[in-house]
């Protein structure tokens, strides 16, 4: 790849993509904020930070010049940025924009140059700069980039370098900063960052897509108990206050003299006559009078930061308090989905037939559920390895019912008792649906033929029981009552039917009634499931 003219057009295709990505997983960010603050908007506040970029530069003509891109750039950063994350990735956009200053083309040059600057512009807005977090991330991605320009890359490949060691750098931040590996989460910050380099390398190198493998396959999720940690060295103070300034007397290094006096976490950011201060501090009063002497001051926003820590805390209690053992299964329909949760099934995943969900999907689950021990019911053969893997890697003990069906999933939780230990759940429940049969009645999507050989043509109705095509036909509910036939349905004592989605309750009551007119001691529990592709799935006991 050659090197680019800094224009307009690539370079907003490449921050537009940057902060796309970043959106798109912003709340894969919020999740992991458990530092510096644990409200989970570290993804927020960096995604609004780009959006504002993006806006400011589109609004520039065609043939603006590169030093009316840089402005833009920096401005939309400055006015858009909200919280710690942000501010710190405004500063990282302005040392980026500053550092290309005098390259009208895009080089390796260019870009070792820039990430340098944004190393120390970053830095200088950090009075207490902290390892294992986005400035060690910014860090590393500078000397990967340097590392790129020294060894003569071509574009192509100093982009794609430096993506992959940000996204290794923060691999390893919970190596440096202790929160990160109690909470079992990398710094979200860091993530964040990588996520956008990811983009914007993806985009100058023609390579437009998803998050790469390197972040999308691991599993960063946090505790759900989550410790109130209030800054990036633990802030003491109560409020989170951030404004705008606009002032040709403010001197920055008074105002962070000032700032530190009363409070932690200060930063004063940008130049005469715009700047942005963001500090912690017990006296918001104090510190607006300090600006309103010296200019003037706009969008400002105060948190009190305790109680924003308390009810997030309190609310992610409320959804899932931390329990002995708690069951994850894996379900699609509404219904489906109401009658595990009935029965207390804790977390239910959506996947099932051609959606299986993966171990990354199984282990988040696992997260949410927040118990010391896990019972998965992957509901699905296709399923129950996934399921296993992530017994590995989560925290918990982890268990695999190897439920194959619904019906089997039922009959597990039917038995399943909170309070007794893995070991004796993972037994009683394997047990419990020994004895069912289960059918499932679907369409075949292509020609085949059946256990004795007939054929069996697509768009068929076919009914299954244990991975045997037992029934072939045109209509469902006459393969239903055939496969009742063959499950000696007039020997069992109870019949479970769930309607799939293409049944109302009307056409599911009909095929109700003309089971009770064939078996009459049958007992029949009838309800729509919702599940896709498999119009009716039944056991029988």
């Amino acid at each position: 790849m050659s090197n680019q003219h800094f224009s307009r057009k690539p370079f907003l295709i490449a921050l537009m993509h940057g902060s796309e990505l970043l959106s798109e997983h912003k709340e894969d960010v919020n999740k992991l904020n458990v530092f510096p603050v644990p409200d989970g908007d570290t993804g927020t506040n960096m995604s609004l930070t780009l959006e504002s970029v993006v806006d400011h530069v589109k609004k520039l003509q065609p043939d603006a010049s590169v030093s009316d891109i840089r402005r833009a750039v920096t401005t939309g950063a400055l006015m858009g940025a909200r919280g710690n994350s942000g501010v710190i990735t405004s500063q990282i956009l302005r040392g980026l924009c500053e550092g290309l200053e005098d390259h009208e083309l895009l080089d390796t040059q260019g870009i070792a140059k820039a990430f340098t600057r944004a190393e120390e512009v970053a830095f200088a807005a950090v009075r207490k700069p902290v390892e294992g977090t986005i400035l060690t991330v910014l860090r590393d991605s500078a000397k990967a980039a340097r590392y790129a320009y020294k060894k003569k890359y071509e574009l192509i490949d100093c982009v794609t370098y430096i993506s992959k060691k940000a996204h290794e750098s923060v691999e390893n931040t919970p190596n440096l900063l202790p929160v990160l590996k109690e909470n079992n989460v990398v710094d979200a910050g860091g993530y964040g960052l990588a996520i956008f380099i990811e983009g914007v390398a993806s985009s100058l190198t023609g390579k437009l897509g998803s998050l790469s493998e390197e972040l999308e396959t691991k599993v960063y999720q946090p505790k759900v108990e989550i410790e109130q940690i209030n800054d990036w060295a633990g802030s003491k103070y109560r409020y989170c206050n951030e404004f705008l300034v606009d002032s040709d007397k403010l001197n920055s290094e008074d105002t962070l003299e000032f700032l530190a006096s009363i409070g932690d976490c200060e930063l004063c950011v940008g130049a005469a006559p715009k700047f942005k201060v963001h500090v912690h501090s017990d006296n918001p009063d104090k510190v607006l009078a300090y600006f309103v002497k010296i200019g003037q001051i706009s969008e400002v926003f105060i948190h009190n930061m305790q109680l924003q820590s308390e009810e997030r805390t309190e609310k992610l209690d409320e959804e899932h308090p931390h329990k002995k053992t708690a069951v994850v299964a894996v379900a699609v329909g509404e219904g489906n989905v109401e009658i595990l949760k009935s029965l207390g099934v804790d977390v239910v995943v959506s996947g099932g037939q051609t959606m299986n969900p993966s171990t990354k999907d199984l282990a988040d689950a696992a997260v949410r559920a927040n118990a010391d021990n896990i019972i998965f019911l992957p509901n699905n053969k296709n399923i129950i390895m996934s399921a296993k893997s992530a017994c590995d890697v989560i925290e918990a003990n982890g268990a695999v019912v190897e439920t194959r069906d619904l019906p089997s999933a039922f009959a597990a939780m039917m038995v399943y008792d909170e309070d007794a230990g893995l070991d004796d759940n993972v037994e009683e429940m394997t047990d419990s649906f020994e004895d069912l049969t289960c059918g499932e009645v679907t369409f075949a999507i292509k020609d085949s033929k059946d256990v004795d050989d007939n054929p069996i043509y697509e768009g068929d109705c076919i009914g299954i029981v244990n991975g045997d095509i037992l029934s072939v036909g045109k209509d469902v509910e006459k393969v239903v009552m055939d496969l009742l036939k063959k499950t000696e349905a007039d020997d069992k004592d109870m019949l479970t039917v769930l309607a799939g989605s293409d049944f109302d309750e009307s056409r599911l009551n009909k095929l109700v009634k003309k089971i009770e007119k064939k078996y009459e001691d049958l007992e029949i529990d009838s309800h729509l499931g919702g599940q896709g592709l498999y119009p009716i799935i039944f056991s029988v006991e």
